[in-house]
């Protein structure tokens, strides 16, 4: 299980870097965009229509897709006082309870998400002329990412990783 494990791991790191770049972009990107507004808004005196809804949709984007990295890097939200009381054998167990429950809700995301998306196909964003799509698809590229990081920690965790002491560590060191 090792030998296809680790390669997939590598895969599965560049992949949770390129959309954390992605999202830096994006924070960048909607940041400029805000500041175009405002000074077309209070300089100008003649706000452009696009402005709010392109911010938006990239907001999202890049809140999702960070939402998925911190899935990979176990910087998540979780309740670890009773990782601390418990004896360390049990932390493993906790922590695959955890992305087990991660999984279930990621695929929620992709079902629900996916079912949002096929609705609107035929609604257009009126400022942007966009598919309504676009607003919801970054539910379901960000719960497929979540749900291939948590399936990707169990497994190295049954391989018998250390994947919840130094989850960035891992890859290097192979």
């Amino acid at each position: 299980m090792r030998n296809w494990l680790l390669p997939t791991s590598r895969v599965l790191r560049a992949i949770s870097n390129a959309s954390l770049w992605l999202s830096g972009v994006g924070l960048v990107v909607m940041t400029i965009i805000v500041a175009y507004q405002v000074y077309m808004r209070f300089v100008i005196n003649s706000s452009p229509s696009w402005t709010e809804g392109a911010s938006i949709m990239i907001m999202s984007w890049f809140i999702f897709l960070g939402a998925a990295v911190g899935v990979r890097e176990n910087f998540h939200m979780g309740f670890d006082v009773l990782l601390y009381v418990l004896p360390k054998g049990a932390k493993p167990v906790l922590r695959s309870i955890s992305d087990i429950a991660i999984f279930a809700f990621a695929s929620g995301m992709i079902y629900y998400g996916g079912e949002l998306a096929l609705r609107g196909l035929s609604v257009r964003i009126p400022v942007l002329g966009l598919p309504q799509t676009f607003t919801y698809l970054p539910i379901v590229v960000s719960g497929f990412l979540m749900c291939l990081f948590s399936l990707e920690r169990i497994l190295l965790r049954l391989a018998g990783e250390p994947v919840d002491e130094a989850p960035t560590e891992l890859v290097t060191e192979a």
